[in-house]
């Protein structure tokens, strides 16, 4: 390829030949004169650099029991004060560091790693996701909660609940009426959600381990992890006769009756060769 370039390269320019054999112009360069590009040379120490001895003269005394809990910054600004400069406080860590005696002294707080998520289902009642969004009341402010569970299998929406408010009991009301209405029986479902407050609470996991449900959720801060229920909410905000506010309660209410019954039986999904869920 470089030889092709350098042929090229030589007739219409460098540029037009990195466009012409589809790479980045940058490559092109870097293969025409890699002399440019190559390992750097060793950095010549400076005149005024300390020497060995100096070196060991101040990792001694960054050793004695008077400065070895000290920062370098410290143990320099001691030192200026009694009328005496070794080095400067970043030559002390260069020092330190060489010697692996660099390190955080306390111990840190590690995340683990959470793996991704893997809901499968080959069958309905299987795998549910949940999720809240909120919807635009009246005036500035004012918030109503869509509580919303669909099935994975399927994409039907086996249950939904509009409220004021978002809180656990709520949550795990609609869970325990929902897995009644359609005889889920136990150990057979798994729940996924993000983890929000509501839907990690200790309410809402209560109910899950009562009713035998295993609960999935995101990783955090990961939004993708529920695509499923997030892709529902842009469906129902997204649809033409989605208001910008609705006027009540009421209003919601009426229009989320709507929109269910219909997602549940006309809405061609697309993540299910275009059939409706039921």
């Amino acid at each position: 390829m470089s030889d092709a370039l350098d042929g090229l390269a030589e007739e219409v320019g460098v540029a037009d030949a990195a466009a012409a054999l589809s790479i980045p112009r940058s490559t092109a360069y870097r293969w025409r004169k890699p002399v440019m590009f190559g390992p750097r040379k060793p950095r010549p120490s400076p005149s005024h650099a300390l020497s060995e001895p100096e070196r060991a003269e101040v990792l001694d005394l960054l050793h004695t029991e008077r400065f070895v809990d000290k920062a370098p910054a410290a143990v320099y600004a001691t030192l200026l004060e009694e009328g005496e400069y070794l080095c400067s406080p970043r030559s002390m860590y260069r020092i330190l560091t060489s010697q692996n005696e660099v390190r955080e002294r306390r111990a840190q707080r590690t995340h683990p790693k959470y793996a991704r998520p893997e809901l499968l289902a080959d069958g309905p009642n299987q795998v549910w996701t949940r999720d809240v969004t909120w919807l635009r009341g009246p005036v500035k402010h004012t918030y109503y909660r869509l509580y919303v569970i669909l099935d994975l299998f399927s994409r039907f929406t086996p249950g939904w609940m509009l409220a004021h408010r978002e809180t656990g009991d709520l949550a795990a009301k609609l869970i325990r009426e929902t897995c009644k209405r359609h005889d889920v029986a136990p150990g057979t479902l798994t729940a996924h959600a993000d983890r929000g407050s509501v839907q990690k609470g200790k309410t809402v996991g209560q109910l899950l381990a009562d009713l035998e449900v295993t609960p999935s959720f995101s990783r955090p801060q990961v939004s993708n992890d529920n695509p499923f229920s997030e892709s529902h909410f842009r469906t129902l905000k997204y649809a033409h006769d989605f208001p910008d506010r609705f006027d009540s309660f009421e209003h919601a209410l009426e229009h989320c009756r709507r929109f269910f019954h219909w997602y549940n039986n006309e809405h061609r999904h697309s993540g299910i060769a275009f059939l409706p869920p039921r």
